[in-house]
């Protein structure tokens, strides 16, 4: 088994961080192998970003995702670049919050409000989480409970509680769109 993600969005909604978290949990977690990497614009904020994570039964030698099996969309533009280049048969999570419009492609299509969800929480700033937990929601790489333990190791201290909250709201949306 390889399962190739792609996180892809605007530098600062934390896409880079879910990456890690969703690696983590996989690699500390279960019998995966995980790698992650990033490329984002020179902007620090606003600017393109993407982060890309494989896991995998099997050793990785090549840590590029080429076609990614599962994109995750946040912006618009990330949208337009990424979903030519899914996987046929994959699955592509849009944001509609800030995503209108998807290019056709051969591929599950999945629609929730990932940033307006965050923002009901409290903060649109744990939607990475709510992202993380919709991707394990719907694909159950990992366990829930492996990655609900990524996600509290990683985020910030005093934050814990409105994380979590946010990494369940995005399991529940998984039920809800899956």
């Amino acid at each position: 088994m390889r399962k190739e993600f792609r996180l892809a969005g605007a530098g600062g909604q934390g896409l880079i961080t879910a990456a890690i978290i969703l690696a983590a949990a996989a690699a500390e977690h279960t019998e995966y192998n995980a790698v992650q990497s990033q490329s984002y614009g020179p902007e620090s904020r606003g600017g393109s970003s993407k982060a890309d994570v494989i896991i995998s039964t099997d050793e990785i030698d090549y840590p590029e995702v080429k076609s990614p099996e599962v994109l995750l969309v946040m912006t618009q533009e990330a949208c337009d670049k990424f979903v030519p280049g899914v996987r046929p048969g994959g699955m592509v999570v849009v944001d509609e919050t800030y995503v209108r419009t998807v290019p056709p492609v051969d591929a599950k299509v999945l629609r929730y409000g990932i940033s307006a969800k965050a923002r009901e929480l409290g903060r649109e700033i744990v939607a990475n989480i709510v992202a993380v937990g919709l991707l394990v929601g719907l694909t159950g790489i990992v366990p829930e409970d492996a990655a609900l333990e990524a996600v509290l190791a990683r985020v910030p201290k005093g934050t814990e509680e409105l994380n979590k909250k946010a990494f369940l709201a995005g399991i529940q949306a998984a039920k809800e769109i899956g």
